[in-house]
């Protein structure tokens, strides 16, 4: 089972962007669908994006549309999340999530924390 690790949050003003970055420590290429998940303050962990292996097809939550781009370098095993007009509502504990299409059980970072002021 792969480990993975977030990067690249921070507080930005509302408008402005961010890239996170998701490192995993083995190959994600042919067999991992990537996704970035956000937990706001006092609310639930949610789905913002994912992208599956070989194809390359990407799912947004509705809110993230058109702002965020999920991206992977397989090369590389790693996942970027590009967000850009940011709003004060995607502040939030930024998690890297990574699951092989063989099983259920997920690899989870430790977070980032994006904070975005108004």
């Amino acid at each position: 089972q792969i480990q993975v690790a977030e990067s690249g949050g921070g507080l930005v003003q509302a408008g402005g962007s961010l890239r996170l970055t998701c490192q995993a420590s083995g190959r994600i290429g042919e067999n991992y669908i990537m996704g970035w998940y956000r937990q706001p303050p006092g609310k639930e962990r949610e789905l913002v994006a994912f992208i599956t292996p070989q194809t390359n097809n990407r799912r947004y939550v509705d809110s993230v549309k058109g702002r965020f781009d999920i991206a992977r370098d397989d090369a590389k095993n790693t996942v970027y999340l590009q967000m850009t007009d940011l709003r004060p509502e995607d502040t939030g504990v930024y998690f890297c999530n990574g699951r092989p299409l063989w099983s259920r059980v997920d690899s989870w970072g430790k977070g980032t924390q994006v904070t975005v002021s108004s």
